[in-house]
């Protein structure tokens, strides 16, 4: 199974990032939208490593299909046909106060903006006339002057992360892939994403040959007590930030532990940070991340993952692993 794992570096220091992250024997790199531009570290990083790149997501309902379809674009040029767009929702409060954009239902809006990226790209690569009139965004204007003319190496794939039933049907139904977003289990893997993918692709008239599944996997690694420790206190914090958001709930819901959602989230709103991480015990932890040595964090990834996915997406949250830890744990993958 190939490993890709977060670019985690402003863009002016992703150069360098890159280089030794990709000197691990990793297969690609991810960028994540948080306090940095989710596009600008993989420019940089497509000059200085040949490897996989991806947004793993680019927050899409704030943007322009045309927008992303540029970006895509310009990004497949500088890897050399190494890169995959990776789009995202957000909830609400997010699209509405930090983005200051229009909110509306989010599978059907994503639906409609993977279809018009793909519009867009379709007609700078072909040729044809672009014509997409969506209920939320219409593309039918492209002049010559504005179109880049085909890509020498292909249109980039367009996924799309997902969690509940509905935006995993869409991703099926629509995208080239699914990006498995991280706060997840097994049970909910089996149970609720895969049915939900089979009936998107089923309502498509596609099959699995014809769509890629990433899932995503939060890693508590090490080899030391002490490092097992910190990779677990950071595991445990972003396990609690995910579950005190209300959309997560289906997931706490599989492993009967939905009470613990409302309570997190209270929490959540006055602070409580350590609260927080008290109420994700060992087990919602080794249940809800990857815990382990690099060969027994593989392992696990190779049985929760490795009969539906060819790759991973591996998250260290707040600390960093050892460069020979990562190498070691991508060697055993392979």
């Amino acid at each position: 199974m190939l490993l890709d794992l977060q670019l985690d570096a402003r863009p002016d220091r992703a150069a360098d990032r890159a280089r030794e992250l990709t000197g691990t024997g990793i297969a690609g790199l991810f960028t994540f939208e948080g306090p940095h531009d989710v596009f600008l570290p993989l420019a940089t990083a497509a000059g200085a490593v040949e490897t996989d790149l991806m947004t793993n997501v680019a927050i899409a309902m704030p943007r322009s299909p045309m927008h992303l379809a540029n970006a895509a674009y310009d990004l497949q040029l500088l890897s050399k046909g190494r890169f995959r767009l990776g789009l995202g929702s957000q909830i609400k409060p997010h699209i509405e106060k930090r983005y200051g954009a229009t909110w509306s239902p989010p599978a059907a809006r994503m639906r409609e903006i993977v279809l018009a990226v793909k519009a867009i790209l379709t007609s700078w690569q072909d040729g044809t006339r672009l014509d997409f009139r969506g209920e939320h965004t219409q593309h039918t204007l492209m002049p010559p002057t504005f179109v880049p003319g085909p890509n020498p190496y292909g249109l980039p794939p367009v996924l799309l992360g997902a969690l509940g039933p509905v935006m995993t049907r869409t991703a099926a139904e629509v995208a080239d892939g699914l990006l498995v977003m991280p706060f997840h289990s097994h049970r909910h893997f089996l149970e609720r994403t895969l049915p939900a993918v089979d009936e998107g692709l089923t309502r498509a008239g596609r099959s699995r040959d014809d769509f890629s599944i990433f899932p995503q996997a939060i890693l508590a690694m090490g080899r030391t007590p002490e490092e097992k420790a910190t990779a677990d206190a950071a595991a445990r914090g972003l396990l609690a930030f995910y579950g005190s958001t209300p959309a997560y709930v289906p997931v706490l819901e599989v492993e009967g532990w939905a009470e613990v959602q409302p309570e997190l989230n209270a929490l959540s709103k006055v602070g409580d940070i350590a609260a927080m991480m008290a109420l994700v015990t060992d087990e919602m932890l080794s249940t809800l991340a990857v815990r382990g040595t690099p060969e027994e964090c593989a392992a696990e990834i190779q049985r929760r993952f490795g009969d539906h996915a060819e790759r991973v997406c591996a998250y260290f949250p707040g600390y960093e692993p050892a460069l020979a830890q990562i190498a070691d744990l991508a060697t055993t993958l392979a």
